[in-house]
């Protein structure tokens, strides 16, 4: 009985996690956006980048068939008195294609892309899209630090629902979680953000950088409930606010007031 019961629990922790890890992912200021255009009654529907961090400029790209629609884009820095610049897309087969010149990490261009058929111009999206360049973070370096902070999302919501149905493994799940955080967030999070932005920290008390500063959050909240619950193992309260700290900075999109450069302080 006792098996099942963990099965269930280690369910619907695992649910609770992929479901907040989506949402974070997909309500971030790097998330592409997806737009849609029509075409002789047919809706087609790409996507505009956000994010580029390789070397070179980022390459936009549309599939648009069809060679009588053809593409502008329009852009400046973002946080810049550039005036806007405005480009005529390449036709490429059945997709055209622009670029967007390179910026140093943490520089960011505001874009926005046009389609003209029969001298008629409409623009993909309202307002112009914001994309962050970074650099290249190596694939040993991101994917342990993907994967260590998503365990420890995946326990923090487990010693959570552990308090809530009572469980006996409040005080392991605590520490394991803590252990996760500080590699996670705390060792490696600062090396991926060096590698992409050119910093080791820039939340407090460097700057205001949301992602460092809830990962910050989040820690010290564990640790307090680690050194309670190591002295007193029926304050179980304090990794129940601990988990749903963890689950409410999480909810906070991904990269929101994240690194990025003021052209207008510039030179």
């Amino acid at each position: 009985m006792f098996r099942k019961k963990n099965f269930y629990l280690w369910i619907l922790s695992i649910g609770l996690t992929v479901v907040t890890a989506y949402y974070q992912r997909k309500t971030g200021p790097t998330y592409p956006v997806t737009v849609r255009l029509e075409n002789d009654g047919t809706s087609i529907k790409n996507k505009l980048i956000r994010s580029h961090g390789s070397e070179g400029d980022a390459d936009i790209r549309l599939f648009v068939p069809g060679d009588d629609i053809r593409g502008f884009m329009k852009f400046k820095r973002y946080k810049s008195y550039d005036e806007w610049s405005e480009v005529q897309m390449v036709r490429r087969g059945d997709s055209l294609f622009t670029q967007i010149p390179h910026q140093p990490p943490a520089g960011k261009v505001m874009y926005q892309i046009f389609t003209e058929k029969d001298s008629q111009r409409k623009a993909l999206t309202k307002e112009p899209v914001v994309m962050r360049f970074r650099g290249d973070v190596p694939a040993y370096i991101l994917i342990p630090h993907i994967l260590l902070i998503f365990l420890a999302m995946l326990l923090s919501t487990r010693t959570g629902v552990e308090v809530l149905f009572k469980g006996n493994n409040v005080f392991k799940y605590t520490r394991w979680t803590v252990i996760l955080l500080f590699f996670g967030g705390l060792i490696i999070g600062p090396i991926v953000q060096k590698f992409a932005f050119g910093v080791y920290w820039s939340g407090w008390p460097f700057g205001y950088d949301l992602t460092d500063n809830k990962i910050l959050i989040a820690f010290i909240m564990w640790v307090v409930a680690f050194f309670i619950l190591r002295k007193n193992g029926e304050k179980t309260g304090w990794a129940l606010a601990a988990s749903i700290i963890l689950i409410v900075v999480f909810l906070i999109p991904h990269s929101l007031l994240g690194s990025e450069i003021d052209y207008t302080a510039k030179p």
